[in-house]
């Protein structure tokens, strides 16, 4: 297969100390020679010096700025890879390493990764082009870095091409999780999607709800913002300001945009809590300029700069406020400390990095530690140092292990013996002694089902090809005048929950409650949230949840409405309270009076019966219409008056469909029994022939009964069936519930009473007529007052009925049941009984007969005088004589003579005195 070459050029990278470039070799800052080569990427300086202009030639300019926290990752790197060289992890296979300085830049990263590229063994650096790299193998079979995501997210696309592994202990990007786009990327450490969900959670149980970020703006900076935002939005946290600093120092624009981003966080008075993606040295520049305009706040901090010695150790920066940072999982890095004692005992000649430290020591020798730390960064400032007096000595001899950043250099062991493992596994079968046995893709598989043991743990990365371990919190605290770092909690990042090892941490961590940083005041229980015209879903006012809606949590969107109509809520509540259930209870005080009438009625219709019992045989009961129709009528009022137990205590189906039904037919029997015996009365001291064949053509005491009853009981039988009452309840009090019966149909229930109605006005129309009888048969009077009692008591009843509501509603009908039952029963009956106790003498056969003789008299007596034609054709008369004419007066053959004046003697037949008597027995005997 034919291919395509080029030569990588020799570019010169150089500090102020500059090194020269003589052949390629010379492009390695770090390297020693091993059966399998791994390459390394870090950002050993931070910035490139470029020119006021961009340069015409492709040249890489010079790099500037020592990192001693990422030149000591170089260190664990090497030694990691001289520890498995010591080991019989690879079984004699040795390892080599060519490390990189990227310079944080991304085309001086893609320079390094180009010879990364290059053909094995091949003199010039050469990197060919094939259709299939199955079978190519280039120097490099795996690459540790880079430092930064930004850079990573360029080299992984670069080295995805020949499918050389990259595992990188640093690089945090979301994005980088995509096994589409780089299919070749694996980390030691978690992506930053489980970073701002640890940051977003920790926000929001602290109750913080209004917070500013800062960042970079670089692919790293731009994700990490990405992924905060949409993890702050899940937890209702709000970003009130967003800024975003250049992402190389070199920029023109960068001091100004920093005082842009303080000036920001000081007129933001409620943002107390700024969350910062941002690399050190950028960290450093703000912090300084915070100090300056005595900004206190809580600063977040990412894993970028979370346990960075060189901005703890800024003078004043306990001035800030508090810090609290997210920092990866550290582990036991005890052999690295001794290898760092041991540093100056290393060669220098294969690594510039280590050369160039010491040259910087010496320069910086004289300063104090913080000063001799922005010496080493910042060349620049050594000829204005030099004059420090020296005041503290005892960093000298450790300056490297005070600065540590424990989970930096952990994740960079880890991601050494994770090659290894690989390497490991490949090997088994064959002679990896030859560079040519292993192949970077073949190693890409094996990586991706390796399990890493280091330090007791198994580790093992997921389908992202990231390692899910946990967070360490960091917090700051200042001790003995120093600023400490110390670990309060652990953010396991699978449950996404903080672990505290002890309560005095859990309190450290808890007393961050104690900062507010919200746009608007919590809302209490009780209350909810009202947006405001602001976009911002944290900036609203507090109200009072309305009745029947509760919240019982602070800072609620909306309140709960009560889960049913049982339970209710006063205005601004925090919980439902269930409704108190009323209906007419036993125990009430008016029903217990209306209990007592109703025993009282009862009481009456057993002693009315028990008299009539024991009188069975006077004309007085004779005259009431016979003992069984007494016995009839009396039923049906006590059954009246048992029906209003079925209206009292806690409704149920059985009473709500006995009582109307009970009431409804007991009353109509009632009435029917009285209708009859008016028509009887009537019918036996009835004058009138007329009146008297109507009366006796409608009189049929038993069918009367049986079909006006009949009627009523289909009424009631069809409101059963179609329409039936049930139980309900009443929701209309806020507070209560009223258990009630429905009627079912308000049309039947007017039917039932309209039918009643119609029966007591026939039946009064019937006593009325018979208003004029005997005195001792004379109950039509009595009757006729008796259902007009009846008559206003419903008319009454019925507004009071549609306006009242509550549980003394039954109580209304009841007394409407009482008032009309009381008064037939009393009207009908207890004249008769003040006859037979009191009146025993007029309750005789005699005085009976006595009574409907002179009432016969009286009413044979008086006649009525015909119409008589007179000799004045212009005028006629009738003249009614009064009861006065007997036949013994006035009267000549029977006939009797009245003088009316201006008409002459007017003539009239009268009945003889023994067809009055003949009268009054008849009329007697038929009663």
């Amino acid at each position: 297969m034919g291919f395509v070459s080029f030569v990588i050029p020799c570019f010169v990278i150089s500090t102020d100390i500059a090194f020269s470039c003589q052949n390629t070799d010379d492009f390695v800052d770090a390297s020693s020679p091993g059966d399998i080569v791994i390459g390394g990427l870090f950002a050993v300086h931070s910035k490139m010096l470029r020119p006021e202009e961009y340069p015409i030639k492709p040249v890489i300019q010079n790099c500037a700025g020592f990192e001693i926290q990422i030149f000591l990752q170089t260190l664990a790197m090497i030694h990691a890879i001289e520890k498995i060289n010591n080991s019989t992890l690879l079984s004699g296979v040795t390892l080599g390493y060519e490390i990189y300085d990227t310079c944080a830049d991304v085309t001086k990263a893609m320079a390094s990764a180009l010879r990364f590229l290059a053909k094995y063994n091949s003199s010039e650096d050469a990197v060919e082009f094939k259709c299939n790299y199955s079978d190519y193998i280039p120097r490099i079979k795996a690459v540790t870095g880079a430092s930064y995501s930004e850079v990573s997210m360029a080299v992984s696309r670069l080295l995805a091409l020949q499918l050389i592994p990259q595992v990188s202990p640093a690089s945090s990007a979301e994005i980088l999780s995509d096994k589409i786009r780089f299919p070749s990327f694996f980390r030691t450490i978690p992506s930053d999607f489980h970073q701002t969900r640890a940051m977003a959670h920790l926000i929001c149980e602290s109750g913080w709800n209004w917070i500013g970020v800062i960042a970079t703006d670089d692919d790293n900076g731009r994700f990490a913002l990405e992924s905060f935002g949409v993890q702050a939005m899940a937890n209702n946290v709000c970003i009130a300001f967003k800024e975003m600093l250049p992402a190389y120092l070199s920029d023109n624009t960068f001091h100004t945009k920093v005082d842009h981003a303080i000036e920001k966080i000081v007129k933001e008075t409620r943002v107390n809590v700024i969350v910062v993606f941002m690399r050190q040295i950028h960290v450093l520049k703000l912090f300084k300029k915070a100090i300056e305009r005595n900004v206190n706040k809580i600063w977040i901090a990412s894993d970028n700069w979370s346990a960075a010695v060189k901005i703890s150790t800024i003078p004043n920066i306990r001035q800030l406020g508090t810090i609290v940072e997210f920092g990866f999982k550290s582990g036991d890095i005890s052999t690295f400390q001794d290898f760092l004692r041991n540093i100056n005992e290393k060669p220098t000649d294969n690594n510039k990095f280590l050369r160039e430290y010491i040259m910087l020591s010496s320069i910086c020798a004289n300063l104090e530690y913080h000063d001799f730390q922005m010496c080493i960064s910042n060349q620049s400032q050594v000829d204005l140092l030099q004059n420090v007096e020296n005041k503290h000595q005892i960093w000298k001899d450790d300056f490297l292990n005070a600065n540590i950043e424990p989970g930096f250099i952990h994740s960079t062991i880890l991601s050494v013996y994770a090659i290894a493992h690989a390497i490991k596994g490949q090997c088994k079968d064959r002679n990896c002694k030859d560079p040519s046995a292993v192949t970077p893709w073949e190693l890409l598989e094996e990586l991706k089902k390796i399990t890493v043991i280091y330090d007791d743990k198994e580790i093992k990365f997921d389908s992202n090809g990231d390692l899910n371990t946990s967070y360490d919190v960091l917090l700051w605290k200042e001790i003995d005048g120093h600023m400490e770092i110390t670990t309060v909690a652990e953010y396991d990042a699978e449950k996404g929950n903080f672990v505290f090892e002890d309560e005095e941490k859990k309190k450290e961590f808890l007393n961050l409650k104690k900062v507010q940083s919200t746009c608007s005041q919590h809302c209490r229980p009780g209350q909810m949230k009202k947006v405001t015209e602001s976009p911002h879903t944290c900036c609203y006012e507090c109200v009072y949840c309305p009745e029947n809606h509760y919240s019982n949590q602070t800072d609620m969107d909306y309140c709960y409405r009560c889960s049913n109509k049982t339970y209710w809520a006063p205005v601004n509540s925090t919980t439902c309270y269930r409704k108190t259930i009323y209906f007419l209870s036993w125990t009430d005080w008016f029903v217990i009076f209306l209990l007592l009438l109703s025993t009282f009625g009862v009481v009456l219709v057993l002693s009315i019966t028990v008299i009539f019992t024991k009188n069975l045989n006077t004309p007085v009961v004779k005259a009431s219409g016979g003992l069984t129709v007494c016995y009839i009528i009396l039923f049906s009022h006590f059954l009246i008056f048992l029906s209003t137990i079925f209206f009292i205590d806690e409704p149920t189906e059985f009473k709500c469909k006995t009582r109307q039904a009970l009431f409804g037919i007991s009353f109509t029997l009632c009435i029917s029994c009285i209708l009859i015996k008016s028509l009887k009365i009537l019918l036996a001291f009835s004058f009138d022939p007329k009146l008297q064949n109507f009366l006796k053509c409608i009189y049929k005491p038993i069918p009367t009964v049986l079909t006006c009853t009949g009627i009523q009981v289909i009424i009631c039988t069809s409101w059963l069936i179609f329409r039936t009452p049930y139980v309900e309840q009443n929701f209309s009090i806020p507070k209560s519930i009223i258990l009630e019966c429905n009627e079912g149909s308000i049309v039947a229930f007017g039917i039932m009473l309209s039918y009643i109605a119609a029966l007591a006005f026939i039946c009064f129309i019937f006593a009325f007529k018979g208003r004029k009888l005997p005195e001792n048969y004379n109950e039509a009077k009595f009757i006729t007052f008796g259902m007009l009692i009846y008559f206003i008591a419903w008319i009454v009843f019925i507004p009071v009925y549609a306006t009242t509501f509550g549980k003394y509603l039954p109580a209304v009908e009841i007394i409407v049941v009482l008032i009309s039952n009381y008064g037939i029963l009393c009207c009908t009956f207890l004249p008769k009984c003040y006859i037979i106790i009191y009146k025993q003498e007029t309750n005789t056969k005699s005085a009976f007969l006595k009574m409907v003789y002179t009432y016969s008299t009286k009413s044979a007596g008086s006649v009525t005088v015909s119409q008589i034609s007179l000799d004045s054709k212009s005028s006629s008369s009738r003249a009614t004589v009064s009861d006065s004419c007997k036949p013994e007066k006035n009267s000549v053959n029977g006939n009797c003579h009245f003088q009316v004046p201006g008409q002459g003697l007017i003539k009239g037949k009268v009945l003889p005195k023994n067809t009055a008597r003949i009268t009054a027995r008849k009329r007697l005997s038929s009663i």
